[in-house]
Order: structure tokens, then sequence, then C-alpha cells
């Protein structure tokens, strides 16, 4: 029977006692909340240093890691610039501020990547791969894309979803949670893209994989009112191959987003050693809610968790355009995101001579040090 609309919108107004994913594929876990929040007590930020996924919601005790391999040579043979050296001119502030519609909360490129199992190099299936992530990286409002790269903002978030695909459905409803924000482009490469080792006091040492791109495109945080929307269109590979069809990723598609109070209790197989360390600003927009519609300002901060929940619908329901954007002459939601799509395309067809190597130039990086980005496993 097809998936509709109805399900996607049932989905999101599920209240806590309703099932969600958890972190075990394939598995689903009941929420299990206190019923009050005073007795949680929010953390403030003490600075510690960001841990990773592996650090946080592994099952293994760690030990101290190895240091890194060293970068290799980081010039190309063929003579080609280092995507190091390399200006960012892509972005145009500004050049279209007049024209966004306000539902349009934030915009910017998005980068989709995954991980191999321990001791799988390349997945030969979907149940080789570990876990799936999200690059989010921010644009101007108002901006528009030219030729080249993008400026290091250090804005970059890095989203973990503890599951192998992401959600096709409003009966796919799992939990995500930011891994790193403000993080800049050397951080991501030594920090995430690449190979690293480290030891267990129970499995000795263990190797964790570079992560393997699966699609770039752009994106755009979206509200309709009642609910928040990520939606995205895919740039490259320009035809989805079987890799990203198995992860669940569309051409055109949405998640709905809820953010969740951390001064409730996390559901079961969910929780994470410590919470995001709102401000009282922020804390104060959820009032006594347990969940709230997801504004970018939540994912500024590590440790935010939130519903990641799939719409059938692809982007329609997440870029419905808003009356009072309409009076102003604003441009439709859609509008803006195939005007960016478009731009991203022929940035990204000029930036390098293939898929895998216009991605990790973006990302002031050298394809030749990574996994290639596959469309077949």
């Amino acid at each position: 029977m097809p998936e509709t609309r109805a399900d996607d919108t049932n989905a999101a107004a599920k209240g806590p006692d309703e099932s969600v994913e958890g972190s075990g594929a394939g598995s689903k876990h009941g929420i299990q909340e206190k019923t009050s929040p005073d007795s949680k007590r929010l953390k403030t930020d003490d600075g510690k240093t960001q841990k990773t996924i592996e650090e946080t919601i592994s099952s293994e005790p760690k030990e101290k890691p190895r240091a890194k391999k060293e970068e290799e040579d980081n010039t190309r043979g063929n003579g080609e610039q280092s995507a190091e050296e390399e200006t960012g001119t892509a972005e145009e502030p500004g050049a279209r501020e007049d024209e966004v519609p306000s539902s349009i909360l934030e915009k910017g490129v998005i980068y989709f990547f995954f991980r191999g199992r321990v001791g799988i190099d390349e997945p030969s299936n979907v149940n080789e791969i570990q876990r799936s992530f999200m690059v989010l990286r921010p644009l101007n409002p108002g901006a528009k894309l030219g030729e080249g790269t993008i400026e290091d903002a250090a804005n970059l978030r890095l989203i973990a979803v503890p599951k192998k695909v992401f959600p096709r459905s409003g009966k796919d409803r799992w939990i995500a949670f930011v891994e790193k924000k403000d993080a800049s482009l050397k951080e991501l490469k030594d920090e995430f893209l690449s190979s690293s080792e480290y030891e267990t006091k129970t499995m000795g040492t263990r190797h964790t994989n570079a992560a393997t791109p699966a699609a770039e495109g752009i994106y755009a945080i979206t509200t309709t009112g009642r609910e928040s929307h990520l939606a995205y269109m895919i740039t490259l590979p320009s035809e989805l191959g079987e890799v990203q069809t198995e992860l669940g990723l569309k051409q055109k598609g949405s998640f709905i987003l809820s953010t969740r109070n951390p001064a409730y209790d996390a559901p079961r197989n969910v929780a994470l050693p410590e919470g995001p360390a709102y401000s009282k600003e922020v804390q104060d927009e959820f009032a006594s809610r347990r969940w709230a519609p997801t504004q970018p300002h939540h994912l500024n901060y590590v440790n935010t968790q939130f519903l990641l929940i799939g719409e059938s619908s692809g982007i329609e329901s997440a870029t419905e355009p808003q009356k009072e954007d309409e009076k102003e002459g604003k441009e439709k939601p859609e509008e803006e995101l195939e005007k960016l799509e478009d731009e991203d395309t022929h940035r990204m067809e000029k930036l390098r001579e293939g898929d895998s190597a216009a991605i990790f130039a973006d990302l002031g990086a050298l394809a030749t040090d990574y996994p290639k980005l596959p469309t077949t496993f």
C-alpha cells in the first residue's frame, strides 16, 4: 500500500509514548520519559573537547587513541592546484536577499557520508554499513553560488545518524544528533573524514574506516508553522545509483525535524552521556514540551538530539508557500531551492572532473586520500 502524506503527519504528531527508532538497526524502542523536567539539571558549557560518535555511543570502553596517520603528500602529481591552495569565491552573500521567502530559515550545501563496519573498508551491501552522516554547510540567507569553492567559515555541522540508512516515510522515525558544530575544514578532515586507529580494553587495536561520500547537494531548513523540515536536492551524483537508493536518498527529498527537550529523559537506548548545553533562552523555547519544531540555532549545540522523520511526499510539504510571502511577492521555497541547486550543479561541474574529486575539493581535501563516491555496491 503506498505511503501517504497522512502517514508522515501522523508520525510527526505521535506523542512520546509511540515508538521511535534507536541506535540498533531495524529495532524500535518505546519512548520512556519522566513526567516532569524539574529533576533534570542542564549542563553548562565547560569547554570540553567535542566527542566523536564512536566515543559517545560505542559500547566498548576506550583507552588512549593512537595518533592519526600523518597526511601524505598534499599535492597532485599531474600539476593540479591542491585543494588547500584554492580560494573560496563561490558564495555571493546578499545577491538574492529580497527574494528568499521567510519560510526558509536556513539554506546551504549538504554532504551525505557513510562509514563501513569495523574491518570493512568497502561495504558490499547496506548491511555492512556502520552508520550514516550528514554535513551541513550553512550559507548567507540571501546568497547565490558562483564558481569555485566555498570559503571556510568554520561553520560546518556534523550530524550523526546512528542508522545504516536515512528515513524514507513517516513510518521511519529515529533520532540523530549533532556531533560537531562550528567545525573547520581541517577539523572535519582530521576528526571525521580520515581513518584512524584506537585502543580498547577488550578488543585491542581497532580501526575506524575513512568516511565514504554518498552524495552532495543543497538544503534548506524550512517551517510551515506547525513543523520544521530539512529539504534537499542532490547535485552529485547526477543520477542516483544503487548505493544512494539503498541509503534512502532521493533526488529531491525531505525530513521532518523535531528537537528533543533535554530536560526530560531520552528515549531508551539513545541517551547520550551529556546533553546539549543550551542557553536559558533556547531552553525556554521548549516550555513544558518534550519535543519542539527544530530551529537552525538548535543545531549549533553539540549533542542536540532531534527526530528525523521521513516524508514520502518528497519536498512538497517542506516547500509549501506561506501566505505572507506570497503577498510580498517572494519566491516560492521550491523555486529558491531549484535556483541554488542549478548554481551548485554548474559550480561542481567546473570544480573538478569526477564526483569524488569535486566533493573533496569543496571540503579542502584530496580525493586520492579517501574512498570514491560509489553508485553500486
